[in-house]
């Protein structure tokens, strides 16, 4: 066990698999020379070579279908983007080609390939720059959307997405790339999908949050502990498609109360499609209507002290924690 940074554990499951298989290769902008945007494939263009690790031009439709062309005949390639708002260039690879080749084929051709960059805001890189986007990814059918939340996570999980045979959506939240802790050396450590984790355990609401929004959802159940008594269970789904439901619903059903944090946006987010699953499954278990937390409905800021309105925080978690247990002044 080695304690390091978010980025050092991606580059760590990045290395370990290239050496284990001569089928994985990267491709994206400034991974060679640059050492990455965000220092994930540090060190990687020296170890493996130009051929394994590919810069390129800034063409994300062009990079994106090259990789999917590269699965098609065998290899394992992993795509990084900048970040995921320069992926919606390449959105008709992703969603026309990547999620459907496999069915439009017959079986015939799997396509082992892993999208990955950093999701959602920074500070203060704005509209453009700062969108959380896995509700889009999860919306279709054939790929599988992971987001971890810890350098553990993050290495076992990019493990295991460079070795399953369908397209993953590998999403890193750019503000947890410094985030250190404690990471597994073991070469052979990996992290099934679907396969969700509870971070805290607590009998009297269930939070479930992923991403960077674990940490957020921790921050507010050591507040409303300490304040109102209240015990948080907070889940981190990990994978969000396919969905690991039945761990949460045994929470909930623990709990009998439920809050959803996610930094995107409240029409269609991802946490809606979590309330109807629960809502169907565990109906009769909840003591109160499940509760959101999510980004403003509004492009982001530039301006920090507007960023930190449009963007999740543990205050606002707290409130709805205090709503669904009746103990807010609002209930």
């Amino acid at each position: 066990m080695a304690v390091m940074a978010f980025r050092d554990a991606l580059n760590l499951a990045l290395r370990e698999e290239m050496e284990r298989d001569p089928a994985v290769f990267i491709i994206g902008e400034d991974v060679g020379l640059y050492d990455g945007a965000y220092k994930v494939t540090k060190g990687l263009l020296t170890r493996f070579g130009e051929w394994r690790v590919r810069d390129a031009p800034i063409s994300e439709l062009g990079f994106a279908g090259l990789g999917i062309g590269a699965a098609m005949v065998g290899l394992r390639p992993v795509v990084e983007f900048m970040t995921w708002n320069f992926a919606i260039l390449a959105m008709d690879q992703i969603v026309n080609s990547a999620s459907k080749m496999l069915y439009m084929s017959g079986g015939q051709f799997p396509i082992p390939i892993v999208f990955r960059g950093p999701n959602g805001a920074a500070n203060q890189l704005a509209a453009q720059h700062s969108q959380a986007l896995e509700a889009w990814f999860c919306h279709v059918p054939g790929l599988k959307v992971v987001a971890p939340s810890t350098p553990r996570d993050a290495k076992g999980l990019l493990k295991t997405a460079i070795r399953d045979d369908d397209p993953v959506i590998f999403l890193e939240a750019e503000l947890l790339y410094s985030l250190k802790g404690d990471v597994p050396e073991d070469p052979e450590f990996v992290i099934p999908l679907a396969e969700a984790e509870v971070k805290r355990e607590g009998d009297d609401v269930t939070i479930v949050a992923h991403s960077k929004m674990v940490h957020v959802a921790l921050q507010a159940a050591e507040i409303v502990e300490r304040e109102d008594g209240i015990s948080a269970e907070i889940v981190d789904p990990r994978t969000l498609r396919p969905l690991d439901l039945d761990a949460i619903l045994d929470s909930v059903r623990k709990t009998n109360r439920c809050v959803i944090v996610e930094e995107g946006w409240t029409v269609a987010g991802f946490g809606a499609q979590v309330v109807d699953d629960i809502q169907r499954e565990a109906f009769d278990d909840l003591d109160a209507p499940i509760a959101r937390v999510t980004g403003a409905d509004v492009p982001m800021p530039y301006a920090r002290n507007l960023e930190q309105l449009a963007f999740p925080q543990k205050e606002h978690v707290v409130e709805a924690v205090r709503q669904v247990c009746y103990t807010s002044s609002s209930s």
